[in-house]
């Protein structure tokens, strides 16, 4: 749902959704960034009439940073990633995604230290005990090195992953992320796949997947393989939302339309995963 905003929760929105069941979507990702739990439990109501299931994607900002060198920058974090879960279970979400261990371009200049890592482990820890009471998984995201630090591969954040220890924090694989970090696709998704529950299916270009540079044959062969059965969501983005797409540095947009994504997007997912079963 970030290809229409950071906050669609408004009644406005409804005609999309309606429109993503019908192509056949099974449920959306709904962006949490506003912390009021009730209109998210409104959209829970609305999105469960209309047979969609529901995840969510969260990040911090600069003064919520959950491994900032201040204290009260992590405290501040905490508190709204705690929030978040909240929302997220208001909703009815089975999944929150995102990097919630660290912020999106905050970069220190250096390489991770292990206070650093130290401070990721204990805030997750802390975060899963609530998410536990909500029977919800938290799923931490790798970024790429142009926008933090401490976990750019699929490898280093199933290592954090492990390092926490608790069920209930689990990882995402992005494809554009990995477009940009890994060398061998494959390798990269075997390499955490014991701690891998959520998928976002994104272009290198942040555009209509298929239509880019992700190498999609090997990367659903491997999922399928591995018997992968959690969620595969596109994340496309495009610029209809100016300061979204300011904080995501998109300066043009390769899309049509939203509408032409879902349609698009959908077909593809099925006729690649499908052409992969031959392969795996």
């Amino acid at each position: 749902m970030l290809l229409w905003g950071t906050d669609v929760t408004d009644p406005r929105f409804e005609p999309i959704f309606e429109l993503l069941a019908d192509l056949g979507y099974d449920g959306v990702e709904v962006p949490i960034f506003a912390l009021d739990p009730e209109p998210y439990a409104r959209l829970g109501d609305r999105l469960r009439d209309m047979g969609l299931r529901a995840v969510a994607l969260t990040a911090r900002g600069a003064d919520t940073n959950p491994i900032g060198p201040d204290p009260e920058v992590r405290a501040a974090g905490l508190r709204d990633n705690l929030a978040a879960v909240e929302c997220a279970a208001a909703v009815g979400a089975e999944v929150l995604c995102g990097p919630l261990h660290a912020a999106p371009a905050v970069l220190s200049g250096a390489p991770p230290t292990d206070e650093e890592r130290g401070w990721a482990v204990e805030h997750l820890r802390e975060l899963a005990d609530t998410a536990d009471g909500h029977g919800l998984l938290v799923a931490i995201e790798s970024l790429n090195h142009f926008e933090h630090n401490l976990a750019n591969t699929a490898e280093q954040t199933a290592e954090l992953t492990r390092r926490v220890d608790r069920p209930s924090i689990r990882m995402m694989y992005d494809t554009f992320h990995a477009h940009i970090e890994e060398q061998d696709v494959e390798q990269a998704i075997r390499d955490c796949a014991d701690v891998l529950v959520y998928f976002h299916v994104s272009e290198n270009d942040r555009g209509l997947p298929g239509a880019g540079q992700v190498d999609w044959d090997t990367t659903f062969a491997t999922l399928r393989d591995l018997s992968y059965s959690g969620w595969l969501t596109v994340e496309a983005l495009g610029t209809a939302d100016p300061e979204l797409a300011a904080q995501m540095r998109l300066w043009r947009t390769t899309i049509t339309s939203q509408e032409q994504v879902a349609r698009e997007a959908i077909e593809f997912v099925r006729a690649a995963w499908e052409r992969a079963a031959a392969v795996a």
